[in-house]
């Protein structure tokens, strides 16, 4: 069984910073990408950063040169520095990860949730 546990969230001013934290724990082969979601009220979920294995990062647009996603493989650990929040920041941040419990079967895990509140 893996289990996804992220820490980090809470509630900061516009401008601030946060740093979310996720690590896998369990039965893993291996870890082929970790990524940050979000979802606000009334929104979809949506892809915020990306790390694969091999270091190649996506961010979507809203979040460019403010965020960083950062990967410890040997932690099984994912990151996500967030730097000059701002209010529509908010939002239920998920830790997602793309692996393997055994070689050849990549499975799609998700952590409990973590709540960033940005106030203006």
């Amino acid at each position: 069984q893996v289990q996804l546990v992220e820490s980090g969230g809470g509630l900061v001013q516009a401008g601030e910073s946060l740093t979310l934290s996720c690590a896998a724990s369990g039965s893993i082969f291996a870890i082929d990408a970790m990524a940050w979601y979000r979802q606000a009220p009334g929104k979809q979920r949506e892809l915020v950063a990306r790390v694969t294995s091999g270091g190649t990062t996506y961010y979507v647009d809203s979040v460019k040169g403010r965020f960083t996603i950062s990967r410890v493989s040997a932690k099984n650990s994912v990151y996500l520095q967030m730097n000059s929040l701002k209010p529509e920041d908010t939002a239920v941040y998920y830790c997602n990860a793309e692996l393997r419990t055994v070689p050849t079967l990549r499975d799609i895990h998700w952590g409990q949730g973590t709540q960033v509140t940005v106030s203006s």
